[in-house]
């Protein structure tokens, strides 16, 4: 056999090989790399996708930030200046806005000679401190910044504020004031008109407020003294405390704000304190 040949041969057969490994490194290097772009224009559509849920959790949350909270409670005979109710107000306001950042607080607190009505809107976490706060209030023993409680109304998910921003009065009023009850009924009216009247001065007064201090800075105060038929009498109040209907902010908070352990195999539902049959 000729030598010279087969090294011809060799080498051409050695250079082929070469040749074809090379493609196919090559041709293994895209189809390598294809699935990773595939799978990485997927991922980028999952994320735009997650950014878009994400704006639109935020503006529903925006759209159903906004709740009214509405309590009732008698002051003790021992508080010697009703202020000292408004200034505990002020400053816990400014630690739950400190610490809920974004959820600003609206309302108007009223302190009667012998009783209060207090009309909060913010965020649902802030109106649940705030019962807190009542509760553990309640709960200390010789309390002597309110008495009994009661939570007339918790309102959800509302369009608009009553109240561009948070403040109290002290009334130095009689035992009525404002709208009086009709006369031709019975002396106490039952617990829902009661409750009714109640939303629908605080209503009417909140409008009137909002009208009257929008684009002024006329304190809301001064704004009540000139309206004494708009406050909420304050014996409606005290027939409302004296009832059973209402909800303690202890009771309230156990009923709606306490978590339930669930058995599955048992179809029992365990409360903080009690058990239901579902």
């Amino acid at each position: 056999m000729n030598w010279t040949r087969l090294f011809i041969i060799d080498f051409i057969f050695t250079d082929l090989l070469k040749a074809l490994l090379e493609v196919m490194a090559s041709r293994s290097h895209e189809v390598d790399h294809a699935p990773f772009t595939i799978w990485n224009s997927a991922f980028e559509d999952r994320m735009s996708l997650l950014a878009k849920l994400e704006e639109s959790h935020r503006a529903i949350r925006k759209t159903f930030l906004l709740h009214r909270l509405i309590v009732v409670a008698s002051l003790p005979q021992q508080l010697a200046d009703r202020k000292d109710l408004g200034v505990h107000y002020e400053e816990l306001n400014q630690r739950l806005q400190r610490y809920y950042q974004g959820d600003a607080i609206t309302g108007l607190l009223l302190l009667y000679p012998t009783c209060m009505l207090h009309v909060i809107e913010s965020s649902s976490e802030v109106l649940v401190s705030l019962l807190q706060d009542v509760r553990n209030m309640q709960e200390r023993p010789h309390c002597v910044l309110i008495e009994a409680p009661r939570v007339l109304v918790m309102s959800h998910d509302l369009p608009s504020r009553l109240f561009q921003q948070w403040s109290y009065k002290v009334l130095n009023v009689q035992a009525r004031v404002g709208g009086m009850l009709s006369r031709d009924g019975p002396e106490e009216e039952d617990t829902d008109t009661l409750v009714s009247t109640a939303l629908s001065m605080l209503l009417k007064l909140g409008n009137h407020l909002l009208k009257t201090t929008k684009g002024s800075k006329m304190p809301p105060g001064s704004v009540l003294d000139e309206v004494p038929e708009m406050i909420v009498p304050q014996d409606i109040l005290v027939q409302l405390l004296s009832r059973g209907d209402l909800l303690s902010p202890q009771q309230y908070l156990q009923a709606y704000h306490t978590p339930l352990h669930i058995l599955m195999d048992s179809g029992h539902v365990f409360g903080s304190s009690q058990l239901t049959t579902v």
